[in-house]
């Protein structure tokens, strides 16, 4: 029965085989932990971001399933690490909610930027490591503009299982119905989605049918977005590993190049994206520039728990 309990406990906890802490018993804390942090939001897209420059922080996929939690933890969308780099001014990882990593997070580079410059650097240009390559972000005041990079387009690169030089309008059958994709990547999978209506959907079905979708084996982020005119969208987010956000900057950057590659938005041109959480800016040509604020909210210490 003790065993039966325990099951159950972890069956209905948000943790699995990839964000459970593995402890070593013949080296157990002798005291709680205590992790110094910040809590930064970008347009409703807020982070929990840790510095990790000493590496004492070993297993962050584990933290964020108490950090994140939105009732009994600090409230996030994830938690971001910023360790040292000898390639850059600072390196970051990206966590999602779930403890699943990220290879690049739009707006939480743009939040780490400004901590750095804050706190270490006065520099104009930032610049950190990703998963995804070195970003170059430039600080104007509280505006944070970062170079992306250029966008993936080919489907084994994005990833997705289906034929082509490029997933742009393309037509497929899922759940039972005929839809229209695009898939971009910016350093996470994405799919575009061009609606006439993005605030009475059922996102939940949607994204349950692209998750159980053989077509995506990392899984992808959703973007519903509606045209209003040519240099500007309305989109809702559904995120892989946190459900819908308020924001997401990859996503944004990704909706845009979908958009100027079906000739539905200006190519060239600062495009804006308006978001449950508030709104960035995208440009397109050939690379991606993302630009929008960031704002700290609190600084404190959590005590982690004793193993």
């Amino acid at each position: 029965l003790d065993t039966a309990g325990a099951l159950t406990d972890i069956l209905a906890s948000r943790y699995n085989q990839e964000n459970t802490e593995l402890v070593d018993i013949c080296h157990l804390r002798t005291e709680r932990q205590k992790l110094p942090f910040a809590k930064m939001q970008t347009c409703g897209n807020d982070y929990i971001f840790l510095e990790n420059f000493d590496g004492s922080i070993t297993c962050p996929e584990s933290l964020c399933v108490t950090l994140c939690d939105r009732h009994y933890g600090i409230g996030a969308d994830g938690i971001i690490l910023m360790e040292g780099s000898r390639k850059a001014d600072a390196k970051m990882r990206m966590f999602n909610a779930d403890g699943s990593e990220g290879n690049m997070c739009g707006n939480g580079i743009r939040c780490v930027a400004k901590y750095i410059y804050d706190k270490y650097k006065k520099n104009k240009k930032i610049y950190i490591e990703t998963r995804s390559g070195i970003k170059e972000t430039i600080i104007n005041s509280n505006e944070i503009i970062v170079n992306m990079g250029y966008p993936l387009l080919k489907p084994e690169n994005i990833p997705v299982n289906l034929e082509g030089d490029m997933i742009i309008n393309k037509k497929i059958f899922l759940g039972g119905k005929e839809i229209h994709i695009n898939c971009v990547s910016m350093g996470n999978p994405h799919v575009v989605l061009f609606l006439d209506e993005v605030d009475n959907i059922n996102m939940e079905k949607i994204a349950t049918d692209f998750k159980f979708s053989d077509l995506f084996p990392e899984g992808c982020n959703i973007e519903f977005v509606k045209i209003i005119d040519s240099k500007s969208i309305k989109m809702r987010v559904y995120e892989r590993g946190c459900g819908e956000t308020f924001s997401c900057g990859t996503g944004a950057c990704a909706s845009v190049v979908a958009g100027i590659l079906n000739n539905l938005l200006d190519s060239d041109t600062e495009i804006k994206v308006m978001l449950k959480g508030g709104t960035l800016y995208v440009k397109y040509n050939d690379v991606v520039y993302l630009k929008g604020s960031t704002d700290f909210i609190c600084k404190g210490k959590y005590l982690v728990k004793k193993h």
